[in-house]
């Protein structure tokens, strides 16, 4: 079986506040897309790596973060396109036609755990997609556009959807070529799988695959990569 995972790093990163894009933002003397390519270059679930970024930000990511840290399973570096869905299409174009299965991952994610790689894997290729994500731990309310409380919905049923998200090649390659052509725009890749007719698995991951995309989320990036290393010497 061949696991092809596109890694998507092309975004500007507003939300961050910072003249440098999230990806490149460095934790202990390292940028977070390096620890993030690492954990899949490293991963023996993983045969290629295909990796989304800005047009500007190709050779950097070439140089600084492919060949400086030898990372051999990266097949091709792709132009992001306009929006996220637009980055993943390049990615899944470029990912090799003998693929079984496509892992979908955030750049500014460093810390998946490589368990959770190989049980996305089995999954998928068992129901043909699934999603990491984790339960939500704080009532969610839903307001309307007065701000006034409309809903509250049952806190057992809500999750918080993460990457990777793992499908079959084709599965996911047919869903996005279907919304490319109908003009359908999603949040994120179970979303386009899910209006292709596909039955998209959510798998219980943890809370410290967090997204790192404000300032505050720095601060946790770095306990949990020191908490890291830690227990790598323990």
């Amino acid at each position: 079986m061949k696991n092809s995972v596109i890694i998507v790093a092309a975004g500007s990163g507003k939300r961050m506040r910072s003249a440098i894009a999230k990806q490149y933002i460095e934790l202990k003397g390292r940028t977070i897309l390096s620890y993030t390519v690492e954990t899949f270059n490293s991963s023996e679930y993983i045969d290629e790596i295909i990796l989304v970024t800005s047009s500007e930000a190709k050779e950097y990511v070439r140089k600084e973060i492919v060949e400086r840290y030898g990372f051999h399973k990266v097949k091709a570096i792709v132009e992001g396109g306009e929006e996220r869905q637009d980055s993943v299409y390049r990615g899944i174009s470029a990912v090799s036609e003998d693929t079984d299965i496509v892992l979908i991952h955030d750049g500014v994610r460093p810390f998946v755990a490589d368990k959770y790689i190989a049980m996305l894997e089995s999954i998928a290729m068992e129901f043909g997609g699934c999603v990491l994500g984790a339960p939500v731990k704080d009532t969610i309310k839903i307001c309307d556009e007065e701000g006034y409380i409309s809903e509250t919905p049952d806190r057992k049923t809500l999750w918080i959807a993460q990457t990777p998200q793992c499908f079959k090649y084709d599965i996911i390659k047919n869903a996005y070529e279907k919304a490319e052509k109908e003009g359908f725009k999603a949040t994120d890749d179970s979303m386009i799988a899910e209006r292709a007719g596909v039955k998209v698995k959510m798998v219980e991951g943890d809370y410290e695959n967090i997204k790192i995309t404000t300032p505050e989320d720095l601060y946790m990036g770095e306990v949990i990569l020191e908490n890291m290393i830690k227990g790598r010497k323990g």
